[in-house]
C-alpha cells in the first residue's frame, strides 16, 4: 500500500514539473518527510537519484534538439563537483540522528523558500535583469561570467547535496542573471544537464552514507516518468502561470512551516 502512495507522490510531482517546471526536489523531499514520515536524510538521498534519472530524459531531448551549451555546463561543474564532494565529506563526518536531520530540515526549508520566491517573482526579476537601470551591473557581470558561473555551481552543488533542492529554479535564475543574452531554451538544457550530473554524484555519495531506499526510488519513478510526460503535454493546453503560483505558494507554506518547527525545536 505504501508503494502505491510513493507512486502517487511521484505522479503528482511529475505532473507539476512537466506542466510548470517548478517542483522536483522542492516538492518531493518535503512530501516524503511531512506526509510519509521518511527521515530527512533518507528522503534527500533517495530524491537525488530520483531527480538524476527523471531529469535525464529532458537532457536527451535538449541534446537531440541542440539546445545545450556544454561550455556553461563545464563551468558550472568546475564549481559544483568539488563542492558536492566536500559536502559529502562533511555529511560523512556528521553522526546520523536528530542533529543531522535538523540540519537537513533547516537547509531544506530555506532552499524551498528561496525556490518559491524565485518562482513567484521570476517575471519581475527577468525584467529587472534586462532593464537599462542595471547597465553598470551588466558590464561587471559580462566581465566575470566564468568566475560567477563557477561560484554559482559551487553554491548549487553544496545546497543540492545537503537538501536535494537548488538545481532547478535556483540554478536557472542564476544562469539567467549571468547569461541574459543566451537563449532561455539553451539555459534550460544546460541547467538540466548540470542537474543530472550533480544529483548523480550526490546520490551515489548518499548510497555510501546508507541514505537511499531503492524500493521507494523505484515506486517514485513508476509514477514520476508518466507524470512528467503527461504534464509536458498538458502545458500546451493549460496556462502554467496560475498553477506555478499555486505550487510556489504551497512551497512557501511548507518551507515556512518546516523552518518554524526546526527553529522552535532548537530554542
Amino acid at each position: 500500500m505504501q508503494g502505491f502512495g510513493f507512486s502517487l507522490a511521484g505522479l503528482v510531482v511529475g505532473l507539476a514539473v512537466g506542466a510548470t517546471g517548478v517542483g522536483g526536489g522542492s516538492l518531493m523531499t518535503p512530501i516524503l518527510i511531512l506526509f510519509y514520515g521518511i527521515s530527512p536524510s533518507l528522503a534527500v538521498g533517495t530524491d537525488l537519484l530520483y531527480a538524476s534519472v527523471s531529469k535525464s530524459f529532458g537532457v536527451l531531448l535538449h541534446g537531440r534538439n541542440g539546445s545545450l551549451d556544454w561550455r556553461i555546463v563545464g563551468w558550472l561543474s568546475a564549481g559544483s563537483v568539488p563542492a558536492t564532494l566536500a559536502a559529502l565529506l562533511f555529511l560523512h563526518g556528521v553522526e546520523k540522528g536528530p542533529h543531522l536531520d535538523a540540519m537537513i530540515k533547516l537547509t531544506l526549508s530555506i532552499a524551498i523558500i528561496v525556490t518559491a520566491t524565485f518562482a513567484l517573482l521570476q517575471e519581475q526579476l527577468l525584467r529587472l535583469i534586462k532593464g537599462d537601470s542595471l547597465g553598470a551591473l551588466r558590464e561587471w557581470r559580462d566581465r566575470g561570467q566564468i568566475p560567477l558561473t563557477i561560484v554559482s555551481g559551487a553554491l548549487i552543488g553544496a545546497l543540492v547535496t545537503i537538501s536535494s533542492v537548488g538545481a532547478g529554479v535556483i540554478g536557472m535564475m542564476l544562469l539567467l542573471l549571468i547569461y541574459p543574452r543566451t537563449s532561455p531554451i539553451s539555459l534550460v538544457g544546460s541547467d538540466l544537464a548540470h542537474a543530472v550530473l550533480i544529483t548523480a554524484i550526490a546520490g551515489i555519495g548518499h548510497i555510501s552514507l546508507g541514505t537511499v531506499d531503492y524500493s521507494m526510488l523505484g515506486y517514485l519513478l513508476i509514477g514520476a516518468l508518466p507524470g512528467i510526460w503527461l504534464g509536458s503535454k498538458l502545458a500546451f493546453r493549460l496556462s502554467p502561470k496560475p498553477l506555478k503560483r499555486l505550487i510556489a505558494g504551497f512551497l512557501v507554506f511548507i518551507g515556512s512551516s518546516m523552518l518554524i518547527k526546526v527553529l522552535s525545536a532548537g530554542a
